[in-house]
């Protein structure tokens, strides 16, 4: 069992990718492991065939514990003439049991804590007769991409998670389906019912430890709502003069640290009577894992960063937790969080509080709407509303309204 975060001390096997006798290459998935923050794949420390699965699917295991061993050698350990055929996990071959994190020899590449890699296994085929990977096929299903628009850099043109992520970070995703971060209307249609196959089904893992932790919050936390509409005209200004497709929500994120640094009650835990108020900011932003439900990693030093700087590591943290190599430290720490549902249309929401924080601030949808402006003038202006969850034990209501109009001042005055 790989150490997977400081706080991690087990995990719980989900599922096996390979069986006894499968090829494996290195740093190929091999096995996604369960633990308290986060599900995760961990990659193969070498290349070879699987020559045992130690610890089955559903088991707990503590950090350190053999999770399978591997056959290394130049044929796989086959018994080709001329190579080896290695017992993987002994003390003197460990480079090669998962779980172990020994130093790596100089003869076999050094074992990797964490990667996903494109899994070869199982590919779709798509109209034309191409052949895509499930790993490439989720990711361009995430991001409404045609893989048929994507130059494939693998042997023989295949398109590989690489050539993917590479599109999507040009931004060529931006008009093929993805949905946008602000919109002119909030409104979107009704999506299809699921099929007769979706009922019944028990919760999985992710939604079982969602629910807890927000049932604990809500026991937990004296929760209060405080709402603030904000006219986003400025922001949407300074993200068409920018040269980068920036969306709104590290704008949001921008305002939310300054503030956060003239109101730091808000930047702090509270747990049981302890109320630790930290100087640092670390961020955290929530990703929707569509069905799947939701993770929220963290921007740590967040104060450091510019807007541009945030963009960026937000576009990394959320790709990083779709494609499943977000590591435990990943998503622990957070001070403060933001959740955008606006990006799905929504206009209103009450979020509920990522313990042990106090606070959580909500960026619904920017709709263009009549208001009120000057000596009674009405004009069309991109509006928002900017919702924030508090803990009343902590804060009070005229601390959250203060907090939010120093968000809402900063965000009217962007650029």
């Amino acid at each position: 069992m790989p150490q997977m975060g400081v706080s991690v001390s087990e995990g719980t096997i989900a599922e096996w990718h390979k069986a006894p006798g499968d090829a494996i290459a290195y740093e190929e998935p091999l096995v996604s492991i369960s633990t308290d923050k986060i599900d995760t794949e961990v990659p193969s420390p070498a290349a070879g065939v699987v020559q045992e699965i130690v610890v089955e699917v559903g088991a707990t295991v503590e950090v350190g514990v053999v999770l399978a061993r591997i056959a290394t050698g130049a044929d796989g350990g086959q018994g080709v003439a001329g190579t080896t055929n290695e017992e993987v996990g002994t003390a003197s071959e460990a480079a090669a049991a998962v779980g172990d994190t020994p130093a790596p020899s100089s003869d076999a590449p050094a074992p990797v804590e964490e990667a996903s890699v494109e899994v070869d296994e199982g590919p779709k085929r798509a109209k034309g007769g191409a052949r895509y990977s499930p790993v490439v096929s989720r990711i361009a299903a995430e991001h409404g991409i045609d893989l048929a628009q994507v130059e494939g850099t693998g042997r023989g043109g295949r398109v590989r998670k690489q050539d993917v992520l590479a599109f999507v970070e040009n931004g060529n995703d931006s008009a093929q389906g993805e949905p946008p971060l602000h919109s002119e209307s909030p409104y979107r249609p009704d999506p299809e019912p699921a099929g007769a196959e979706a009922t019944g089904q028990p919760l999985s893992r992710m939604r079982k430890l969602i629910g807890q932790h927000m049932k604990h919050s809500l026991d937990t936390a004296a929760t209060c709502t405080t709402w603030a509409e904000c006219d986003m005209s400025a922001v949407e200004a300074a993200r068409k003069a920018g040269p980068q497709k920036l969306t709104a929500l590290p704008f949001v994120a921008r305002a939310t640290i300054e503030a956060l640094r003239e109101f730091p009650l808000l930047n702090a835990w509270l747990e049981g009577d302890r109320h630790t108020v930290h100087e640092s900011v670390h961020l955290g932003i929530a990703v929707s894992l569509g069905e799947e439900g939701l993770i929220v990693p963290v921007i740590r030093d967040a104060q450091d960063l510019s807007v541009e700087g945030l963009a960026k590591r937000i576009r990394e943290l959320a790709r990083a937790a779709r494609d499943r190599t977000l590591r435990p430290d990943d998503v622990e720490g957070a001070t403060f969080t933001i959740t955008n549902p606006g990006q799905y249309g929504s206009v209103m929401a009450t979020p509920v509080i990522n313990q042990p924080q106090v606070a959580i601030l909500d960026l619904e949808a920017i709709v263009k709407r009549v208001v009120v402006i000057g000596d009674d003038q009405m004009a069309i202006r991109p509006m928002t509303i900017l919702g924030m969850s508090w803990d009343h034990r902590a804060l009070d209501g005229a601390i959250a309204a203060q907090f939010l109009t120093a968000v809402r001042r900063r965000l009217e005055a962007a650029g």
